[in-house]
């Protein structure tokens, strides 16, 4: 089969998203200038560079009662601060329901009954419990093509790791099962790791 995006795929669902798979699930958590608090799972998600750490997600649609984009993206813009979470398999339930689209000011934290905990380097609160945390400052808002695709790039300002998940001076996902997004609503747990050499090795 081949189709061309913009005369459609004639299937049942889009196959877009299970075809770039598996992806990285960033819990962002943002506060607002006004002081409220905002959870979402974003799936365009990804670490971008090493020196210094950098990341990205991007959000693909808008809220009606925001002027622009989404809680997350809105606040951000106030703020120019965002952390991002990691997802484990045991909290799977918990980013589902902070994935709703929630009226503006819904504090996704107490929704779903996550405790938080505040960042060390932003005015910001973190997933308390979350194997890892990457404090964030905003770099840039890309804006991509089509309606309200929007990117957000951010520096890595702290880095938060659950001890347990530290092993023999290495980050261990195999302790928690990081959670990824697949196509439709299906997701997938990391649970065996291999290992491969470079060539330069």
């Amino acid at each position: 089969m081949f189709y061309r995006p913009e005369n459609g795929h004639g299937l049942p669902h889009n196959p877009f998203n299970a075809i770039v798979t598996p992806r990285p699930i960033g819990w962002i958590s943002t506060r607002g200038a006004d002081g409220s608090e905002n959870l979402a799972p974003y799936s365009f998600f990804n670490a971008v560079a090493y020196v210094p750490p950098q990341v990205m997600f991007a959000s693909t649609s808008a809220k009606e009662d925001r002027d622009w984009s989404k809680d997350s993206m809105s606040n951000i813009r106030e703020t120019g601060v965002f952390c991002v979470n990691i997802v484990e398999y045991a909290a799977r339930d918990a980013m589902n329901a902070t994935s709703g689209p929630w009226p503006r000011g819904t504090d996704e934290f107490e929704h779903a009954g996550i405790e938080r905990a505040e960042c060390e380097t932003i005015p910001c609160s973190r997933v308390a419990s979350a194997p890892a945390s990457l404090e964030c400052k905003l770099l840039r808002f890309v804006e991509l093509e089509g309606e309200m695709n929007v990117m957000a790039i951010g520096e890595v300002t702290g880095v938060h790791m659950r001890d347990d998940c530290l092993v023999d001076g290495h980050f261990d996902v195999t302790r928690f099962q990081p959670l990824a997004r697949l196509g439709y609503r299906d997701y997938a747990r990391v649970t065996e790791l291999f290992s491969l050499k470079r060539p330069a090795d």
